[in-house]
C-alpha cells in the first residue's frame, strides 16, 4: 500500500463566519467562558511529558507564575463547570486542576487540562484550542452523523472540547492487536470498514492511526471494540479523495491487513451498506438541525479553490453523480456527498448497491 503523500501542505485555521456563529448559538454550543486560549500561553516555563516507557509524548508540562497560577485555575475550574455541568460555582471548591499540558506539534496546539475532583480522586481532561470552523464542523458532524455524542463551546476565537477516552489507535494496533483473538479480530476489522466507511461519507479526513482511539466494550462474555476519532482538523479540506479513506494511511496497514484475512468480500460489502444505511437514517432523523449546519457550510469557505475542483472531480468519476460537478465550494461538496448518500438509502434497493458496489 504506497503512500503518495495523501497531505502536503498544512491546512490554514478559518474563522468561523456569522451564519455558523447563529447556528452555535441557536443550539447552545455557544456560550461565554471566563478564559481564552491565549490566556493559556503566558506560561512561564514547562517540562517535558514522558510516557510510562519513557519515551518523549511531545506534550509539554507548562506552569504560570504564582499570580497567573491562581487566576488561571479559577478559570479553568468554572470552564469544567460550564462544558461538565450546570455552570454554577458551588462545584469549584471540589476541584483542582493537576496538569495544564501543551501540543507542541500538529495543526490545533491544543492545551489539555486535567480536572480532579479531590474527594475521590475522580479526574478527567477537556482541551483548549484555537477556533477553526472546519473542526466546529467537524465537531457537529461527528455529534450528529457517528454513533456518539460530542460536548464542545465555541466562545469568540477559543474552542474548549471533551476528551474522548479510549486506546489510541496506534498504540493499540502495537501492544494489543497481537495479542487479541481470531474472534475479537474479526469484530475489528467490520468495525474499521464501518469507521472507513463514515469518514469517507462526511469527508473526514487524516484518520490516521494516532487520530482515532479504539474503545473496549465488554458485552456479556465479550469485549466488543468500538472506533472513535478523535482529530477532526482535517475536515472537508484536502482535494485527494484518498485522504477521507482511512485504509489509504500506511499508518493503518495492520487494520488493512486484518480486514483482508478475517472478512470475505462480500462481508465487507454488506458492512459498508450497513454503515451507508445507518447515516442516511441519521441524516434524516437529524432534521432541521443539520439542514442548518449544511447551509452554513455551502457559503463558508474551508478550504482552497484547487481542492475543490480535485475533490469533486474525484467524487464524480467515484459515484457518477453529476451534482458534484456543479459544485463550487468545499461545502457543496459535502451537501452533494450527504445528498448521494440519502438517496440512494431512500430510492435504491439493497440488492442494486451490492450489484453496483457503491
Amino acid at each position: 500500500m504506497s503512500e503518495e503523500k495523501l497531505m502536503s501542505k498544512k491546512k490554514p485555521a478559518y474563522p468561523v463566519n456569522k451564519k455558523l456563529d447563529a447556528y452555535l448559538d441557536k443550539y447552545n454550543r455557544k456560550i461565554e467562558i471566563p478564559i481564552f486560549y491565549d490566556d493559556l500561553l503566558r506560561f512561564a516555563g514547562s517540562v517535558s511529558v514522558y510516557d510510562e516507557e519513557g519515551e518523549d509524548t511531545l506534550w509539554v508540562r507548562v506552569y504560570y507564575s504564582e499570580f497567573d497560577r491562581e487566576e488561571i485555575d479559577l478559570s479553568l475550574k468554572k470552564v469544567y463547570s460550564i462544558l461538565h455541568s450546570d455552570g454554577s460555582e458551588r462545584i469549584l471548591e471540589y476541584l483542582n486542576i493537576d496538569a495544564v499540558d501543551y501540543c507542541t506539534f500538529g495543526n490545533s496546539k491544543p492545551f489539555r487540562i486535567k480536572v480532579r475532583n479531590i474527594l475521590n480522586d475522580n479526574y478527567t481532561h477537556f482541551y483548549v484550542k484555537k477556533t477553526d470552523s472546519s473542526r466546529v464542523y467537524g465537531l457537529e458532524l461527528e455529534h450528529m452523523l457517528s454513533p456518539y455524542n460530542l460536548n464542545f463551546l465555541v466562545y469568540k476565537d477559543t474552542l474548549i472540547e471533551e476528551h474522548i477516552a479510549g486506546i489510541p489507535g496506534d498504540v493499540f494496533i502495537k501492544d494489543m492487536l497481537p495479542n487479541c483473538s481470531e474472534r475479537e479480530q474479526a469484530q475489528l476489522a467490520k468495525e474499521f470498514v464501518k469507521f472507513n466507511e463514515r469518514c469517507m461519507i462526511r469527508l473526514l479526513g487524516d484518520m490516521r492511526s494516532y487520530n482515532y482511539v479504539i474503545v473496549p466494550v465488554h458485552d456479556f462474555d465479550h469485549v466488543v471494540y468500538r472506533i472513535r476519532a478523535i482529530d477532526f482538523d482535517q475536515q472537508c479540506f484536502e482535494g485527494k479523495f484518498r485522504v477521507y479513506l482511512p485504509q489509504f494511511f500506511k499508518e493503518n496497514l495492520n487494520m488493512v491487513k486484518l480486514v483482508s484475512s478475517r472478512l470475505q468480500e462480500y462481508s465487507v460489502d454488506q458492512y459498508k451498506i450497513e454503515e451507508r444505511s445507518i447515516v442516511a437514517k441519521r441524516i434524516i432523523s437529524s432534521g432541521n438541525r443539520i439542514r442548518r449546519l449544511i447551509n452554513c457550510v455551502k457559503t463558508d469557505e474551508i478550504s482552497l479553490p484547487e481542492n475543490v475542483t480535485r475533490l469533486k472531480e474525484e467524487l464524480h468519476n467515484f459515484t457518477m453523480d453529476v451534482d458534484f460537478k456543479k459544485c463550487e465550494t468545499m461545502g457543496q461538496v459535502l451537501s452533494a456527498a450527504l445528498d448521494f448518500v440519502r438517496r440512494n438509502y431512500e430510492n435504491v434497493s439493497m440488492s442494486q448497491i451490492i450489484e453496483k458496489k457503491f
